[in-house]
């Protein structure tokens, strides 16, 4: 490491607060499926920004868009009507099969949304303030005070008690613990159709059945969270496509927008006219021109470049190239995962993998403490998958 990066890194320690620890080196930029540091070391990215950057570095159609946008117009507030929201909203209706969208600045912001969303629909029809929304264990939504309400994990949330109230939480895949928590206050059932933070866990087609079932019966809101197993990452534009299991209420960020900060919450039509209405809900920078020119973009890049059908093509690769590494040591348990959401759970921490790794020039990821986590851009190819498992192989070792 040069003196440079380490003068960078000491800055950043006296000035950023310290809510992350960092890996010890600093990023500069990055060219398809690779990333360099300020020394110009280049590394393999099976990271992509957590999920965000679906099209790689440098895509020129991507930068180009956003240069052009930032010549006319970045910011106007929702006071007023701008061209890139509309076309970003007309076509993320077409690829989610939702009626109505709202953007975010994030994906947390969209849970917070839909939260209000789905209090607000049960509240319309009784004039109560205490419905109740069941959430999953393990499960992940954000960090700010609502998202967190609803993440199944206690140790997010111990030290800024008390959350918002009338949360519930069962067991991903098991309707029985569902229907153990529904009471007539039930409002809302929310889950990650994928579980990212949780340990890459899909919820199974059963289930998911089930829960929409229940939700029809009963009149209680299903709110899927595709934040991070959204934007193609399953092989399905969302996760929850691969079952034609449609939410009332669906959250979308990170590959949205690769890169520019930007989410979404979108609804049915019957939940929009029952729900918020103008002075609910607002956000200043949400749907400025320079986040729908980003969300516009991607999603015709998308179709362009075929990348529902590449993640179908090389996914199964990855699942093969995993599966032989689980097999050759007994310290991984298993494989889990859909698509390029792939994660390796180990019998023991994986902290000092991932660090070997990224001395070898590899980007990776934890999932917990135990769970290396497998989230690429999108656009790798068999070979990126080859390279990455040689060197994960000797960091194993």
């Amino acid at each position: 490491m040069s003196d440079t990066m380490k003068e960078y890194i000491a800055e950043a320690e006296k000035d950023l607060l310290h809510t992350y620890n960092r890996y010890q080196i600093v990023l500069d930029k990055g060219e398809g499926v690779h990333l360099y540091d300020t020394d110009g070391k280049k590394y393999l990215d099976f990271v992509a920004g957590i999920a965000v950057f679906a099209l790689g570095y440098q895509n020129k159609a991507y930068n180009d868009a956003l240069k052009a946008q930032i010549d006319k117009v970045i910011h106007t507030s929702n006071y007023y009507y701008n061209v890139p929201a509309i076309e970003a909203a007309r076509k993320i209706k077409k690829v989610s099969g939702m009626d109505r969208v709202f953007f975010t600045n994030s994906g947390a912001e969209a849970v917070e949304g839909a939260i209000k969303a789905a209090r607000k629909y049960a509240y319309l029809k009784d004039g109560c303030t205490d419905h109740e929304i069941i959430a999953m264990n393990h499960s992940f939504h954000g960090r700010t005070m609502g998202a967190l309400s609803v993440t199944g994990n206690p140790k997010y949330r111990e030290a800024f008690q008390p959350m918002i109230g009338h949360i519930k939480f069962a067991e991903l895949n098991d309707f029985q613990s569902v229907l153990d928590q529904v009471t007539d206050k039930t409002c809302a059932i929310i889950m990650e159709t994928v579980q990212g933070e949780g340990g890459l866990r899909p919820a199974n087609e059963e289930f998911l059945k089930q829960v929409r079932d229940l939700c029809d019966e009963r009149d209680i809101l299903l709110i899927l969270d595709e934040i991070q197993c959204g934007m193609g990452r399953t092989g399905y534009m969302y996760a929850w496509q691969r079952f034609g299991v449609k939410p009332d209420i669906m959250t979308s960020a990170k590959a949205l927008g690769c890169g520019v900060p930007v989410g979404a919450f979108m609804m049915t039509e019957k939940v929009a006219q029952h729900s918020l209405t103008a002075g609910d809900h607002g956000t200043t920078y949400g749907g400025n021109p320079l986040a729908c020119a980003a969300v516009e973009k991607v999603l015709d890049l998308f179709e362009e470049d075929h990348i529902i059908e590449h993640v179908r093509e090389v996914a199964p690769y990855l699942e093969q190239r995993l599966n032989e590494l689980a097999d050759k040591y007994d310290c991984i348990k298993e494989r889990r995962g859909v698509g390029l959401m792939q994660g390796l759970v180990f019998e023991h921490p994986v902290g000092d993998i991932i660090n070997r790794a990224l001395e070898k020039g590899l980007i990776l990821i934890n999932a917990g403490a135990d769970i290396i986590r497998f989230v690429p851009p999108l656009v790798i190819t068999r070979e990126n998958v080859d390279e990455m498992i040689a060197i994960l192989d000797t960091c194993i070792e």
